[in-house]
């Protein structure tokens, strides 16, 4: 084949379609194929940041407590794009997508030529014959941002059912890499048998866990409560405390740990079981036997092994009644020796394993079962909020009925135990949690009420849209009430123990460009800089403290830095596109005065530099603001002038 034909072949494929063949062709793991997934792969890439703009009215909390979190309505798409600034910040991600049960998840056809199309798109039924493909090309862009909000070692856990339980994992194996996968976890979400399967009743979910890279990532240990320290007692009065029978012998083999140890009370000769060694070194054995009243020593028994701990005295047949009789003493009397044989003196060697030598934490397992989440409603007088079902998904929807009281239209709601054990296990303690599929709000819910319990710093994120095709924005009436009401304490059912915290409510604007930017009001831009500000250092989790003009009446102070820098904006109206001279200036430091703050230095957002002096950090509008949200200024204005020309 010439140049030229190889040229031609592949002038007639797209980048796409090559960087797919190169990727299938240079990579050793097991890819999913389905309609679109090309397009797909793209779409977030394509997707433009939003401006973002508060209502006040909507959030809770002070000044400083608003700009801890945040609850975005809108696209969580574009919300995560929007989302720039805490790029690679995020520590967790609890996701409880769509199951695709019908009409749980809409699509837009035209998002695959153009992902920023406004039309939130149709609801996808269960009679639809491509809703799985639907459902894919709907999450790969989400879990691709997803993947990119964490940070190195941060951890993503994917709420999902049986019906695309496969096809998410093989996506998430694709996206992360099945080497990142920390668990897939079964969690036990109704108590009775349901009859919805002729074959076998559905009574779990699960939780599919992935780390951005597994090396980085931290599983914290669950706290231990009553019933993991039930098997500890103390029966032979051990000075040491409650302890627990363990086993003697490892599971790894090694020719010097694999010798008889001899009973005291029996005399059989006792070895590893199966193909195992005693885990722990003969020396410290040998001072542990010796503690039954017995001297024992080595000896080579001719048994193939390494020399066995047998009773100094003994040398063939059965033990003699005087060495029994020293045994039987020790376990009549206690405390019996680290190592013992059973209650009665005739079992094998066991180890005794202390609680207070226990981690004070204990590993998850990857079966959670349904009593780790079980709610029991507030009592109120002698009567309590009555419920029919013990499903244990019912008992989210109960737990929001006695938030909200009856009628909030959520039946599949998670409960709030489920969520708060995720940020227990993979959130730190001043951590960032974000809730891309945030519904009721009950991860939210959960990092206040731990927050609360252990003193901890947690922040969160959410993002929600609602029921667009009911008009119903749910983000507002049911997600933000709920997380209000948990502040306040001021439950539907009984006033419950304020916590501390709070909340901004954004909603998702404009799409942002250097024309969209250009042609802001005052109250647009001033949403768009504090959305988009990184500082000067690119500091990540730099949320801004936004002070209103009140009866101050400032013109150009907006916000405030966590090092009580103020940030102003030079931007009064279209067509005056804001230019800093020393008049203001000398307003800024003014009004950082009054407010105040530090006036060593000042952050100016204006269009034109025209005073220059120290302590001010310039950033021009509209190049800075574009690249916060990650966008090329000068290829932004070739595509918009393109795009002109062509119309």
């Amino acid at each position: 084949m010439n140049q030229k034909n190889l040229a031609d072949i592949l002038d007639g494929i797209s980048r796409d379609d090559l960087l797919e063949f190169l990727d299938r062709s240079y990579s050793d793991g097991i890819k999913i194929s389905f309609s679109g997934k090309i397009n797909a792969r793209t779409l977030a890439r394509r997707v433009r940041p939003r401006v973002t703009r508060e209502i006040v009215s909507i959030g809770a909390g002070s000044s400083a407590q608003r700009a801890q979190n945040k609850l975005i309505e809108g696209d969580n798409l574009q919300a995560m794009v929007t989302l720039y600034k805490e790029r690679a910040s995020v520590d967790l991600i609890i996701a409880d997508p769509p199951y695709n049960t019908g009409n749980d998840f809409r699509y837009n056809d035209r998002w695959e030529s153009d992902p920023n199309d406004v039309a939130v798109g149709d609801l996808v039924s269960v009679d639809d014959g491509a809703r799985r493909t639907k459902w894919m090309r709907f999450m790969w862009p989400r879990l691709q941002m997803m993947r990119e909000m964490l940070k190195p070692g941060g951890v993503l856990a994917v709420c999902i059912d049986y019906r695309e339980l496969f096809r998410l994992g093989q996506m998430l194996d694709e996206l992360f890499g099945e080497q990142n996968r920390i668990a897939i976890v079964n969690w036990q979400k109704a108590v009775a048998s349901r009859a919805d399967n002729k074959h076998v009743s559905t009574s779990t979910e699960y939780l599919l866990v992935y780390s951005k890279n597994i090396e980085n990532a931290t599983t914290n240990l669950l706290e231990r409560q009553d019933t993991d320290n039930k098997r500890y007692a103390n029966p032979d009065g051990d000075p040491k405390g409650l302890w627990r029978e363990c086993n003697l012998t490892a599971r790894t083999h090694s020719p010097r740990g694999d010798f008889a140890i001899q009973s005291p009370f029996t005399g059989k000769l006792h070895y590893p079981a199966g193909e195992g060694a005693w885990r722990d070194p003969k020396p410290k054995i040998l001072a542990w036997l010796n503690e039954w009243g017995n001297e024992y020593e080595e000896r080579d028994l001719a048994d193939g092994k390494v020399p066995g701990l047998v009773i100094k005295k003994w040398r063939s047949g059965e033990i003699d009644r005087t060495t029994k009789s020293r045994a039987e003493k020790i376990l009549s009397k206690g405390p019996w020796p680290f190592i013992w044989f059973g209650m009665d003196g005739l079992g094998r060697p066991r180890r005794k394993t202390y609680l207070e030598e226990v981690r004070k934490g204990k590993i998850a397992s990857t079966y959670w079962a349904d009593e780790e989440f079980s709610f029991r409603p507030l009592e109120l007088g002698s009567t309590s909020w009555s419920y029919t079902e013990s499903g244990r998904t019912n008992d989210g929807s109960e737990e929001l009925s006695e938030i909200m009281g009856k009628g909030h239209g959520f039946n599949t709601v998670k409960p709030l135990k489920l969520f708060e054990k995720i940020i227990k296990l993979w959130c730190p303690i001043d951590g960032l949690m974000l809730d891309p599929f945030a519904g009721s709000g009950t991860s939210a819910h959960a990092v206040l009420s731990l927050n609360a319990e252990d003193g901890g710093k947690r922040k969160f994120i959410l993002i929600e849209q609602g029921r667009p095709e009911k008009s119903d924005s749910f983000a507002k009436t049911l997600t933000a009430e709920r997380i209000k009401r948990v502040i306040t304490g001021k439950w539907a059912v009984k006033k419950q123990e304020p916590v501390s915290g709070g909340f901004t409510f954004l909603r998702l604007g404009s799409k942002v460009d250097a024309n969209a930017l250009l042609s802001m009001e005052r109250e647009e831009m001033l949403d768009a800089v504090i959305c988009s500000f990184r500082g000067v250092d690119d500091a990540r989790g730099n949320d801004l403290e936004r002070i209103e003009s009140g009866e101050n009446h400032y013109r150009y102070l907006i916000a405030k830095n966590t090092n009580d820098e103020g940030i102003f904006l030079v931007w009064d109206r279209v067509g005056n596109h804001g230019r800093f001279s020393e008049d203001e200036y000398e307003a800024c430091t003014s009004e950082a005065q009054l407010a105040g703050l530090t006036t060593s230095v000042i952050h100016v957002y204006a269009a034109v530099y025209m005073y220059q002096t120290s302590g001010v950090k310039f950033y021009q509008i509209p190049d800075r603001i574009l690249s916060d949200f990650g966008i090329d200024g000068n290829l932004d204005r070739a595509q918009n002038n393109l795009v002109g020309e062509q119309r």
